[in-house]
This record gives C-alpha cells, structure tokens and sequence, in this order.
C-alpha cells in the first residue's frame, strides 16, 4: 500500500482504471458463448456440457411424487395437500420441501459426480404474480441467488429454465397447465408476464459468469398456426427484451411438440443462441438425431441436448456416446425423486405419506389434519441428500462407460462368504451383464422389477431374511451376470446357489476366468418364486486373488438370490483334471442370441485353432490361437455383429480336427 501511495495522482487514475478494466476482462472471459457451431467459454475453449437438472425441486410434478394417478400438475397436487392440512401449514410444507430438495451437499456431490453443469426448472410464480398488473417477488431470486453461489463454489455453471410459464406452454402437467385458465398462447398478459419476468432475471443476473445461459421455454407444445410462427414471435420478443439488458449470456430455444419440432425457427434470429432439444424413449441411432444435425449445420448455432432419461444404464451410456459422437453437450434429468431407480439418488417413501396417497386414490379413509401434516414432513425430510439413496450404477453408466468397455466392482465380494446376485460389475451391456429386455425404445419398461439397480437386469424385492433384500428375477435363455469376486484363501469350496423355483427346467453355469469350473446345473423346483432353497455344487477350487465369476442361465422359470461360498479344504491343488481324449462339444444353447459357448478338450498341451466360418466357407473369426494347457476348455462366443444364419466352428490341435454347426438366430 505504501509503494501505491507513491505514485502520482495521474499514474494511481491510471493504475486503478487499468486494475478495474483487467478484473472487468477476467469476469467477461468466462461467459459461456456461442462461436460458430459450438459452445465456448471466454478463451474460445469448446465447453462440451454435461449436467444434470434438478427436476420436481420448483415446479412438482406427479410422477415423481407419486401423486400421477390422481394429481399431475403442481397446482392439482397443492390443492390436495391444501385440502388436508389449509393454507399456513401447506406454505410451511413446500417451504421445507424446498428447502431439503436442494442444498449445498446436493450441488457438491453433483460436482464430485462429474457433471459440469445444472439445468434449473423453475416455475414463472417464484418470480411474479399472474395478476392485473403483476406484483414481482423476490422469493424466486433468493432461491437462484444460493444455488447460484454453491454452483460458483464449485465452478458448475448455471442455466436457467422457464418450466412453467404464466398460463402453460404446453397442455400437459409438466407446465402446471391448468384447463380452466387461459394458456399461454391464448392470453396476451401470459405472454406479456412472460417476457417482463424474463427481463428481471436478465437484469438480475446480466454480470453473473456462472449463468451459463437461459433456456426460455420447456418443451412447448402446443397446436400453433403453420411453421410454429406464434413461438418465434414470442422468442424474438423475449430476446430483444433481454438483449436490452444482458448481451453475455447465451440463450437456449426449443422447438414445439416437446422440443423436437424447429420448424420455423429457422433463421436463427440472434448470435448468440443456441437450438435445445430434448431426447426420450427412442434409439439412439444417428438417425434419430440427423435432422437436429442438419439443423445446426444449415444455421450454425450450437445444439444442446437439453434434457434426457428416464431409461436403462444401458440406454444412458449409448445416448452419451452418441452425443460425444456428434460434439453435444447433455442435461440429465432429474437428479433426485422418491423410490426411482432411474436417477442419482432416490428418496425412501415413508408409509405415513404412503397412506395419504392411498386415502387420495380413494383405497383409505381421510387421515387427521395432524397425522397429513406429519406424514408430509417426513416425507420431505427423506429429501435431504444424506438421507437418499445414492445409485452409483446411474453415475458410472453417465460419466465413465461411455469412454471404456472396461468393467469394475460393484461390491466386495469377499470369498469366501455371500455374493449376491444383484451385486454383478459395473459395466455395459455384453461387458458386465447381458439381459434380453435392456433398454426402453417405446415399448415399455427396462427392468421389470424396478428395484435397487437401473440396468436392464431384472431386480425385485425379495423375502428371504438371508439376502440383502433383493433377487434376481424374469430370468432368460442366454442371459448373464459377472462378478469380480475376491478369494482370501485358496480351496476346494462349496457354492450354495439360493434358488426359488415354481417348476423344474432351468439350468444354471458357472465359470471362472472364462472356464466353465461346473457342469449346467440343473434348477430343481422349489415350490414357488418365493420360497428358497440351495442348488449345491461341491468341491470347486478357487485360487487366491482376484478373479471374474460368471453366472450363465439356460431355460428361464426361476428366481436367483445370492451365492455363499463355503470353504471345506485348504492347502490343495487344483485337481488335475486333463482328460482323456481330444474333443470337440456341441456349443451351448444352441440355437443362441448373440452369446454361446463352445466347451473343448485336448490331452496333450500344444497349438490350439478354434474358429468360426460361415456356410461358403470364409474365416469369420479366432477364437482361440495360440499354446494351451492339456485340460477341459471353454470359450464365449458373442455374435452380436453377425446376421442371423448357420456358422461352423473347427477346433484344430495337432493331429485332431473337428468341426460342429451352430445357428444364430437374431
């Protein structure tokens, strides 16, 4: 401070104007914006967005509270609620639930997830009254101005979504439509509240470098005159509005019909704009997003996948790999809902609140004001992040799958002792696990239990007090499970498979490393899918260390729980178990989809050839080529890039040779 004071009156002006003018720059180099067909910040660096929205915090929606099937939009659920317990204990209800939804633990975990973004709904009454004149509240600026300052914390950036407008843009619960009201395409107050609500927000947070944008209107949808002209007027008058006050930050415009229809909104009308769109319950092809493509190419203006989900793992990581494919950035929905598999974290429903739910679908009677009140509160105090339950699949399924096939621990599973059956690796479908029924494309659920993990596995809660409350259930010919498991003690061990069955039929292999280490198992009938018993398979040795344990299924009709592995021998060696003549067996089911496997066995170590060729007699693929020990051998075959059809496979080894059809139907 001293050497400040030495300068002249006319060099501290200019040190101070300088200063001033540098910290101005470093603020303004942070704006994320649009250049050219991408997303930058203020370096020209490409930001490619990943994020995740916090859906059902500020506007309710039924589905997620569980109130779908006789309340859907926020104001339906409200009166229920208003009904029970009036109008002072509501205010205070939504005040907590508000308050718990999200907090600072919410947006730091969010961070160490890997997400550099959130998308935040919110509803238009936060900010304004829908009244003649309107009368603006500061409630919804205290809300945005904390999470705003948490996201600062954490160097996430913010953008800002209008998911309800004053009437509803859309005639669906999901903008607290309400019929009775005019829309707001049919009221031109709507759309005047519409553009001064967003002239405050623009205003209010026109310097803020940690608002990555504004996106101006959720999923409209809505029948507008040809070429969607009534929705580009709007948005061109919400962009000059803004425009009056806040040229940094970059503006987000969906199209009609659920932001999939841009019709119309072309040219693109700003230059620093971006085309948002939104993604659900279809393939993830690059046919299904080649016209949003065409549309970024044909205005050059960036594309942002702005909300998505509500699928299988196995749907997430091929939507992101698509996206990373095609340079779009994402926004996840939602971060948080009661008793859902589907997100990062689920909250437990309490049955306090489960009776106030089956008293307003009309399967109980009226509770007590004291009682609804309570039940409220305790429903919303499960919100709290601690308290939820965290889906790691969900986050491993978002943020590292996508880059690797590589698979990891789920569990510890300890050896010996009890692995269960729902505690398989992380990882892709074919990699960790293979399920029939794994993803969502529009016809219907992933996982038919919709229990404890979002995979295509399918999970329900299960009544053996043994377990950890879940088996493994709707089981298929040819599906799988792998386990990395930890062996503490090299033996002989006996696996227990706890197995509920109402008939006989299923089979059940077991491997080690890739080698079957069990004949099929043949899965006795038990009496029902509930009522448990074990399947044993005695004297397997198991060496010290790491491995993967694979739990092949053949001919479903059978629940699977878990496996206890029991020590019964140490210091042994594995048997020797060479056998006594060169053969080659039948592949196993056959026919298959996509995955089979092929047992062989030689008697003397040397050069082994196992290949796959098709009916003209073209080497398809290697399975084996190379030295291998005398002994019994399998190998997987996935044929998932191959067409339906018949393939031969030939085993060579020395002097032997043999050759077996096998038949692939897709």
């Amino acid at each position: 401070m001293k050497g400040i004071m030495k300068k002249s009156a006319p060099s501290l002006i200019i040190f101070f104007i300088t200063l001033i003018f540098t910290f101005s720059n470093i603020s303004a180099q942070g704006f994320l914006h649009r250049q050219d067909k991408k997303i930058v910040n203020g370096n020209g660096q490409e930001v490619l967005l990943k994020g995740i929205g916090l859906g059902g915090w500020l506007l309710q929606e039924g589905y997620m509270l569980h109130t779908s099937g006789f309340a859907n939009a926020q104001w339906q659920i409200r009166e229920k609620i208003l009904d029970l317990v009036g109008e002072t204990n509501t205010e205070l209800f939504y005040q907590t639930y508000r308050n718990n939804y999200v907090r600072k633990a919410d947006i730091d975990s969010i961070k160490k997830w890997g997400f550099n973004s959130i998308r935040l709904p919110f509803h238009y009454n936060l900010f304004a009254t829908n009244t003649n004149p309107p009368a603006f509240l500061n409630l919804g600026f205290d809300i945005v101005d904390s999470l705003l300052n948490w996201c600062k914390q954490n160097q996430i950036y913010l953008i800002l979504d209008m998911h309800a407008a004053p009437g509803g843009q859309s005639d669906e619960p999901i903008s607290d439509y309400n019929p009775a009201n005019p829309s707001l395409w049919e009221s031109e107050q709507n759309k005047n509240l519409t553009v001064q609500i967003w002239r405050k927000i623009a205003e209010h947070y026109k310097d803020e470098v940690w608002i990555g944008g504004y996106d101006l209107l959720n999923e409209p949808k809505w029948n507008l005159p040809p070429n969607n002209q009534p929705l580009r007027d709007l948005y061109i008058r919400i962009t000059d509005t803004i425009r009056a006050v806040d040229n940094n930050h970059l503006l987000f415009i969906e199209g009609n019909w659920f932001a999939t229809d841009f019709n119309g909104l072309i040219p693109a009308w700003d230059d620093n704009m971006a085309y948002s769109f939104h993604k659900y319950w279809n393939g993830n092809t690059q046919s299904s997003i080649q016209y949003l493509v065409d549309l970024r190419n044909n205005t050059n203006r960036p594309l942002w996948l702005g909300e998505t989900g509500e699928n299988s793992n196995k749907w997430f990581n091929d939507c992101v790999r698509l996206m990373n494919t095609n340079n779009i950035g994402w926004a996840w929905w939602p971060h948080k809902k009661i008793e859902s598999i589907a997100g990062p974290l689920s909250a437990y429903l309490v049955p306090s609140y489960q009776t106030l739910l089956n008293y307003w679908n009309g399967s109980a009677p009226r509770p007590t004001a004291v009682f609804a009140m309570n039940a409220l509160m305790a429903q919303a105090n499960q919100l709290l992040v601690e308290n939820c339950v965290y889906h790691k699949d969900v986050i491993d399924a978002l943020i590292r799958q996508p880059y690797t096939i590589e698979t990891i621990p789920f569990a510890g599973n300890q050896v010996p002792g009890i692995v269960n059956a729902t505690d398989y690796d992380l990882g892709q479908l074919l990699y960790a696990y293979n399920d029939t029924e794994n993803e969502n494309t529009g016809n219907g659920n992933w996982n038919n239990g919709y229990s404890y993990r979002n995979d295509g596995v399918d999970i329900q809660t299960c009544n053996d007090f043994t377990s950890n409350g879940f088996n493994i259930g709707w089981i298929e010919t040819g599906e799988w499970l792998k386990y990395t498991i930890n062996v503490s003690q090299s033996g002989l061990y006996d696996i227990n498979l706890n197995i509920a069955a109402p008939n006989a039929g299923g089979k059940i292999l077991l491997s080690l490393d890739g080698q079957s280490i069990t004949n099929i198992l043949d899965v006795p009938a038990t009496g029902g899918w509930q009522n448990w018993q074990y399947l044993t398979v005695h004297d397997i040795y198991l060496p010290f260390g790491i491995h993967n344990f694979q739990t092949r299924f053949f001919f479903g009709g059978y629940n699977f729980s878990y496996m206890d592995f029991i020590l019964t021998a140490v210091n042994v060696d594995e048997e020797n178990d060479t056998p006594l003549s060169y053969s080659l067996q039948q592949n196993y089911p056959n026919p298959f989809n996509p995955i089979t496997t092929i047992n062989y066995s030689i008697i003397q170590s040397g050069n082994v050839e196992l290949k796959i060729f098709d009916l003209l007699g073209r080497d398809l693929i290697k399975l084996v080529d190379g030295h291998m020990d005398a002994g019994k051998h399998a190998v997987n075959f996935d044929a998932k890039n191959l067409s339906s059809g018949v393939y031969y496979y030939t085993l060579k080894s020395g002097s032997f040779k043999s050759t077996k059809k096998m038949m692939l139907i897709k």
